[in-house]
């Protein structure tokens, strides 16, 4: 199994998706993103989904659940690039993504985070 990688721009993470998930790549993902928000202190995580095709309850579960891991660090999640069929699949299964913030494209996202690391302050 490949691991996703986690990329680092200044106080923030970028996860960029580009391969079909599975649940045990979803759960590597979920405990490597906990291990370096810890240590790097990181204030956001921007997650790009725009590859992915399909997700399961569990895949959509996944992103709520990797949203409170990194509130737990105090981190914001933005999860970026959905496709229609994507947010049409989350919607029909019944699953919210919590606090997870969405926008359409990483630009975007990167936006958001800046907005809320500024409020904080």
């Amino acid at each position: 199994m490949e691991r996703i990688p986690i990329l680092e721009i200044g106080d923030i993470l970028l996860v960029s998706i580009q391969v079909d998930l599975e649940d045990q790549s979803v759960l590597t993902l979920q405990e490597d993103l906990a291990e370096k928000i810890s240590s790097t202190g990181a204030s956001g995580v921007v997650i790009d989904i725009s590859a992915v095709e399909i997700v399961d309850s569990f895949i959509g579960r996944m992103f709520a659940t990797i949203a409170s891991l990194s509130r737990l660090f105090d981190a914001d999640t933005v999860v970026v690039g959905m496709r229609p069929a994507v947010a049409i699949t989350l919607v029909e299964l019944g699953l919210t993504l919590g606090d997870v913030r969405t926008a359409l494209n990483l630009d975007k996202g990167m936006t958001i985070l800046r907005g809320l690391r500024a409020a904080r302050r």
